[in-house]
């Protein structure tokens, strides 16, 4: 195959309605994140956290239930269809949330978040091997790429609408939004969105066949490199998630004004993805991303020397231009390096969404939560974990690149 739409050949243009669709299907993870960053001191004090860092559970137990649901909806995708596990996944999303709304202590909290990132995996997971049903190479990066533009919406405008029902209602209100949203959008999925993949190229559902299909993911050069680049990379993004409310609101003093700071790098994010999607078919996906991580170690490593110059405290309008354009640079990333691990891994796309999904949370989970449990009033943590991330992501790519095919480019 070349790239194009595979059930139409080069002619059938992409639906908007197909981008608008999947973006706001994956929306739950973001939305579920960034809606509640303004609330984490009230639910704190509301559910008796005594450890102010431990108030990050509420963001990072999410991200691990995301990464351990992932390994079951891509397999479980391949065999019975990609619809029917994505509505496995908008159910158990909807569970966690009501446990989250009825919560009277911070573990009922964690165990419905710890839910909610397992339900909100299906639709992440299922998507991307939706996207690899139809498209791959460069065009499939461009596709993730206008999918990612969609969706930044979510992040630039979650923190607003988070602050705006804190203002009226309580906390709890937010996960009434949430379940709300979950159940509108799961209607519209099921009677708009078209099944991607046809009975006659579903799988049995064995565990022999998925164990060799982990097997082969492993076993595949360029998609184990790339993938645990996307985590090293997004481990960053994920220290950056837990620790935002505390260097805004605590460090920086900005209060209500969070909102607007976190929404204006959800900006350049969204604006990197719309540049990436225009300039992928032009310079290819290796040479754009490999060009932006170098970029981004290069401009973390300064940073983080300026950091520690400065005792971790830089003014606010120099921290927001380092992260605006670290933010841009990894915007450059994730639509490519998603598309260069799937490349090999089209005859197995459900699995290998899966797996790579999977590890790459795993691997950003854990970064992310030792860059973010280390804040003690600083930017140094965030700053220097930023350099260190991208330092690994850039000797990891360049081990993958030995085992390079034409499909990754």
């Amino acid at each position: 195959m070349t790239g194009q739409d595979k059930p139409g050949g080069a002619a059938e243009q992409v639906r908007v309605e197909f981008i608008v669709l999947l973006a706001l299907t994956i929306s739950l993870v973001a939305l579920s994140i960034d809606s509640m960053l303004p609330a984490l001191s009230e639910i704190a004090a509301d559910l008796g956290v005594a450890d102010p860092n431990d108030r990050q559970m509420v963001i990072t137990v999410l991200f691990a239930g995301f990464g351990v649901a992932q390994v079951f909806y891509g397999p479980v995708s391949d065999s019975v269809g990609r619809k029917p596990a994505i509505y496995a996944g908008f159910l158990i999303f909807l569970a966690g949330s009501i446990l989250a709304i009825l919560s009277q202590d911070f573990s009922t909290m964690l165990v419905g978040r710890f839910l909610q990132g397992f339900g909100a995996a299906g639709p992440r997971t299922v998507v991307v091997a939706m996207v690899r049903d139809r498209y791959e190479g460069r065009t499939m990066a461009r596709i993730m790429s206008l999918v990612m533009s969609v969706f930044i919406l979510v992040p630039v405008l979650a923190p607003s609408v988070g602050q705006g029902i804190l203002m009226m209602a309580h906390w709890r209100a937010i996960f009434w939004m949430l379940l709300i949203l979950g159940a509108v959008t799961s209607v519209w999925f099921g009677l708009r969105q078209e099944e991607t993949l046809p009975i006659e190229r579903r799988r049995e559902l064995s565990f022999a066949r998925i164990l060799r299909a982990v097997i082969e993911t492993f076993s595949n050069r360029v998609a184990l490199g790339y993938m645990t680049a996307t985590g090293l990379v997004f481990g960053a993004f994920i220290g950056y998630l837990a620790s935002a409310q505390q260097i805004f609101q605590e460090m920086y003093g900005m209060g209500k004004l969070f909102s607007l700071c976190f929404g204006a790098l959800a900006v350049t994010f969204g604006a990197a993805s719309l540049t990436n999607a225009r300039l992928v078919m032009r310079f290819g996906m290796r040479t754009l991303s490999h060009r932006a991580l170098i970029g981004h170690t290069v401009l973390s490593i300064v940073f983080a020397v300026v950091a520690l110059y400065v005792d971790g405290k830089p003014p606010f309008l120099l921290f927001m231009a380092y992260m605006m354009g670290a933010f841009f640079l990894i915007g450059l990333l994730f639509g490519n390096f998603n598309a260069m691990a799937m490349a090999p891994l089209g005859h197995i796309a459900g699995v290998g969404a899966a797996v790579i999904g999977a590890m790459t949370t795993f691997i950003s989970v854990g970064s992310g939560a030792v860059i973010g449990h280390a804040y003690q009033g600083t930017i140094l943590p965030l700053s220097i974990g930023f350099a260190v991330l991208g330092v690994l992501s850039l000797a990891v790519t360049k081990w993958a690149d030995r085992g390079h095919v034409e499909a990754a480019e």
